[in-house]
């Protein structure tokens, strides 16, 4: 099965492609090297998605480069695929695009960096555009269930962090 997009890693680049919303959000989110590794624990292995309120139907095993996954959210199935994962030292992260039957065609990362001044920032960048007629109908109400789904992302996150 094929990705439903051209521009496959493009969330790593400046500028994102045009043609596209764009999601950029760069939250504190803890501190230190211990909230940095819960953080990234809980984002490799999907605990961040499940806590953000999203099933996972297939797959679900740590991101891997090339890994697919089937979620479903609010009773939408959204298959993915990893297209690249991050695995530096201070950085780490995952991003993944959309395969077939996804209401929405692009890509989405998630970065976990431990700054120089200890700070554990959670980076979120992506860019989509409705792939089926019942997302271009939605609209407005799209991108804000975009907006939704990434704040309970971002929130997910903090709260895993802090709480292992």
């Amino acid at each position: 099965m094929s990705l439903t997009y051209a521009e496959v890693g493009a969330t790593r680049d400046e500028p994102m492609p045009a043609g596209y919303g764009h999601v950029e959000r760069d939250e504190l989110i803890g501190h230190g090297r211990a909230a940095f590794d819960r953080a990234v624990d809980s984002l490799l292995d999907w605990r961040m998605h499940r806590a953000a309120g999203f099933r996972i139907v297939r797959g679900g095993q740590r991101a891997a480069e090339g890994a697919d996954i089937v979620l479903r959210f609010f009773g939408m199935t959204v298959p993915c695929r990893v297209v690249y994962v991050v695995d530096e030292p201070d950085r780490r992260g995952f991003g993944y695009g959309t395969l077939p039957g996804h209401p929405e065609r692009g890509e989405e990362a998630f970065l976990v960096v431990l700054t120089a001044g200890d700070e554990v920032r959670f980076r979120i960048r992506a860019f989509s555009r409705p792939a089926t007629a019942l997302a271009r109908l939605g609209g407005p109400i799209t991108r804000l269930g975009q907006r939704y789904a990434t704040d309970r992302y971002v929130k997910a996150l903090r709260r895993l962090t802090r709480s292992q």
